[in-house]
């Protein structure tokens, strides 16, 4: 099974200026930005942040094998019109690697056990946001730190509704890991951070902000949420 492959977390925000062009050009922009995504090798899987957040309209979570496919998306992203129009308030890197506290505690459903990297978009909602964890954690033995995250994993055992996915950032980006997660209801997913925030492994984190709430659909749709084009054609 690969465990190597990268993740990128890309968020885009679309300025006021594209909002005020014609249905027309914006339709035509975001046709183009879509076809741009369409290319061998790297999976974009796309979540609206409409209603969610207030500095960035689109989350794209984008799985390729090597950094150069990430970059070559990106390249293909840049030539587009809608790019012009957009900034990208949030971005970051990390790659799939094996746990090195998990044992036997992974999921059935857990990323460590599938041979797909990334998210199955089979559920609602993605939860996702960097993490850091305080310098006193990596002065713990391993045996510590082992006993302190098998707690932290019998809590997410008590949620096996909920998904998880660990991205590993040391050394290639700012924060030390990313964090998504897959549920079909916020609520589950707040009640599952609330029970994480009383266990032992919680007092070791630095921080985990800012957190993205993207709901699941296709990259179409997203965009057509972000000016509301879905909801005119509807009416």
């Amino acid at each position: 099974m690969n465990m190597n492959e990268l993740y990128r977390y890309l968020t885009l925000a679309v300025t006021p200026e594209w909002r005020r062009l014609s249905d027309d050009e914006r339709a035509s922009q975001k046709r183009e930005l879509v076809r741009a995504t369409e290319m061998d090798g790297v999976a974009v899987h796309a979540y609206s942040l409409v209603g969610t957040r207030a500095d960035a309209d689109l989350l794209l979570w984008i799985v390729a094998d090597d950094l150069e496919g990430i970059r070559a998306l990106e390249t293909r992203l840049a030539a587009t019109r809608l790019w012009t129009y957009s900034t990208r308030p949030y971005g970051y890197l990390a790659a799939r690697r094996r746990s090195p506290y998990l044992g036997d505690h992974a999921h059935a459903d857990s990323e460590q056990v599938r041979t797909e990297a990334g998210p199955l978009d089979d559920k609602a909602y993605v939860f996702v946001y960097p993490m850091v964890k305080k310098r006193s954690w990596y002065s713990l033995g391993s045996q510590e730190r082992t006993r302190i995250m098998a707690k932290h994993f019998e809590v997410g055992h008590r949620y096996p509704d909920i998904r998880i996915h660990t991205g590993y950032s040391f050394g290639i980006d700012d924060q030390e890991f990313v964090v998504a997660f897959e549920a079909d209801d916020p609520r589950r997913f707040l009640a599952l951070v609330a029970e994480l925030r009383e266990t032992e492994s919680s007092a070791y984190t630095e921080s985990e902000t800012p957190i993205f709430v993207g709901a699941t659909m296709s990259l179409e749709r997203a965009l057509d949420q972000i000016d509301g084009a879905e909801a005119r054609i509807a009416a």
